[in-house]
């Protein structure tokens, strides 16, 4: 059953992007993401209602508080970069760089944590690096001008971001239950998302969002939680070298979906490109024998 509930965890994470860019055609990305995140905070806290470790709130100490703080605010400055660059690009572009950020963790993790790098983990960097490279393709004109590239801006910093949540939570917050974390870091997404909706001025959206839109919103947000629900059952019950590597494929059910959905084809160079960060994925989950 744990390998069943590691691939749910890859379907729902991989069913975010796709719900989460229908939800997102009218809609601000800002205040999409405001909505979902609320979604998100519940299956947060519902998360540590089942491990039972909400407890351990109160035995935080102030440096825990302030790393949590920082790694909140980078998940969310990487979640707002994220769906406003699938509100302007294809998924099959934007998802590809979002999940290079591996690549970004490991080099900094090198320089500032002083991480050793196998040489098995440095070919996978490179065909994580060559494989998103050759994924990144122009858009063929069809009626438009030219495509606008702010989605790749966008999709970087979403990956800058998402590596920078992963080194601040090494730093500061060892030790602390994984699920409490989440929780903590998600209530600071939330207040960080609705302080750039109201600071934009786009509460006033909020009202006019169309109904099919903001059910798309909500169901990003389910997907997220149902993905890491199935995630940390699959960790509890199996094999983490087995499970992570299943969770990390979800770019596969992203660009599967997103060519049935929205008819997004993949050309033959994005194609290897694929399977170039699928194969660096793999090959940075290999542990070698010592």
């Amino acid at each position: 059953m744990w390998i069943v509930y590691a691939c749910g965890s890859a379907l729902f994470a991989g069913l975010t992007a796709i719900l989460a860019k229908c939800g997102i055609k009218k809609t601000a990305s800002d205040a999409a993401t405001a909505i979902r995140t609320i979604v998100v905070l519940l299956f947060s806290w519902l998360m540590v209602g089942v491990v039972g470790s909400g407890f351990g709130i109160t035995k935080l100490s102030a440096k825990t508080w302030i790393f949590l703080i920082l790694s909140g605010l980078a998940t969310g400055a990487s979640w707002l970069c994220y769906f406003r660059a699938l509100q302007l690009g294809d998924v099959n572009k934007v998802v590809p760089i979002d999940k290079s950020s591996t690549v970004l963790t490991i080099l900094l993790a090198l320089f500032f944590l002083g991480e050793t790098v196998t040489w098995l983990k440095g070919i996978g960097v490179v065909c994580i690096g060559a494989g998103t490279f050759l994924m990144i393709e122009k858009k063929r004109v069809s009626g438009e001008k030219t495509e606008k590239k702010s989605w790749l801006i966008y999709a970087v910093l979403s990956a800058v971001f998402a590596s920078l949540t992963s080194i601040l939570g090494k730093i500061g917050i060892d030790g602390l239950e994984s699920n409490l974390g989440t929780a903590i870091r998600t209530g600071v997404v939330l207040i960080m998302a609705w302080l750039i909706v109201f600071v934009k001025g786009k509460q006033h959206t909020l009202k006019s969002i169309p109904k099919g839109e903001l059910g798309f919103i909500f169901l990003s947000g389910i997907a997220t939680g149902g993905s890491w629900l199935c995630y940390y059952k699959a960790l509890q019950d199996g094999l983490a070298s087995v499970v992570v590597p299943i969770d990390k494929l979800s770019i596969l059910v992203s660009i599967g979906f997103s060519a049935v959905i929205f008819k997004e084809r993949l050309s033959k160079k994005a194609a290897i490109g694929l399977a170039l960060i699928v194969a660096g994925t793999l090959m940075m989950l290999i542990k070698l024998p010592t």
